[in-house]
């Protein structure tokens, strides 16, 4: 008898795969969106392994790692690191975009990019998934389907109210994906601008979930500065009209200053700007400075969010002399 154990095992793992590609056919799901990969996925959402029954199903909150690692346990295929991608891209993502997944449900604000990102069923999905293989599965699927466009609607809004908001000069809103930079991108449009760029243009805000949130492309084009797409540009442009001066700003929390090669860069890139280039550095506080100040560049701007009406001038002796309440009286 012992010997038919792993053959049960093997076949248990066979026939729930196939009832997770059923379950994803039936859900209208496109070919590369229920293939084993995709099934493999939701099975490991759903924290079912072959011994449970649908109705056992869960909702744990799973990152991409959990999930691969899930599927070698439970189901005895180890997919290779490099596959990371490809589960993320095909499988969780059209899964999230139609509404069976919530993403960051524990922590809307955090980051698009945060590698703590984790998914979890969506509660009415949930709800009718339990009923596969019972007499109420397609009553069930039926008023699923029927109700996904205004579970969808409700998903996104939920989204968009964890995005950050940020108010141009000229008064129009622009939002920005939650949590990472964006808080500090946010105070450097409201905060820096009014102190240092009064009437300024901010002709380019960059997300890591889109890449150009904010773009005045033509008004670039007017300066002479043409973008590619591929480029790495600057987290934030603002023409200071008063001045002519091209204030490129890189906000950073955790990496990216302007140091030396990358001042090189900003210059490469823009080398057919007509407004004089001003590379900044923005922080959210001293404390996060203290660990770059080591690789800042010369001829840059430090900005710091909690005492945002000063400036720190790494310029040699462009700006050496006394200010003015150490003048002679």
């Amino acid at each position: 008898m012992a010997s038919n154990k792993p053959d049960r095992k093997s076949a248990a793992r066979k026939q729930r795969l196939a009832e997770a590609i059923e379950v994803l056919t039936a859900l209208q799901f496109g070919p590369r969106q229920r293939n084993e990969g995709a099934a493999h996925t939701l099975l490991a959402l759903l924290d079912l392994a072959p011994e449970k029954s649908w109705e056992e199903a869960e909702s744990p909150l799973r990152g991409i790692t959990p999930i691969i690692n899930f599927i070698a346990e439970k189901y005895s295929l180890r997919y290779a690191p490099n596959t990371r991608e490809t589960i993320r891209d095909e499988s969780v993502k059209f899964f999230a975009e139609a509404g069976l997944l919530l993403r960051n449900p524990d922590n809307p604000n955090r980051p698009t990019n945060s590698g703590k990102t984790v998914y979890q069923v969506e509660p009415s999905a949930l709800a009718l998934l339990r009923t596969f293989g019972t007499l109420e599965w397609a009553h069930k699927l039926k008023a699923y389907l029927a109700n996904v466009e205004t579970i969808k609607r409700e998903i996104a809004r939920h989204r968009e109210l964890a995005r950050v908001p940020v108010t141009l000069p000229d008064g129009k809103t622009v939002a920005l994906s939650p949590g990472g930079q964006n808080p500090l991108i946010k105070a450097i449009i409201e905060d820096f601008c009014p102190h240092f760029a009064p009437g300024g243009v901010v002709a380019y805000i960059g997300d890591t979930e889109n890449k150009f949130a904010h773009l005045e492309a033509d008004y670039l084009a007017g300066l002479g500065v043409a973008l590619d797409s591929a480029a790495k540009m600057p987290d934030v442009i603002i023409h200071c009209t008063k001045r002519n001066w091209l204030l490129l700003i890189e906000a950073v929390t955790s990496a990216g200053p302007v140091d030396g090669k990358r001042r090189k860069e900003l210059k490469e890139l823009f080398a057919g700007s007509k407004a004089g280039l001003v590379f900044v550095t923005a922080f959210d506080t001293r404390r996060v400075m203290q660990s770059f100040l080591a690789s800042i560049a010369w001829e840059s701007e430090v900005w710091i969010a909690e005492d945002p009406a000063h400036m720190i001038h790494f310029n040699g002796d462009k700006f050496l002399g006394p200010y003015p309440d150490a003048m002679p009286s």
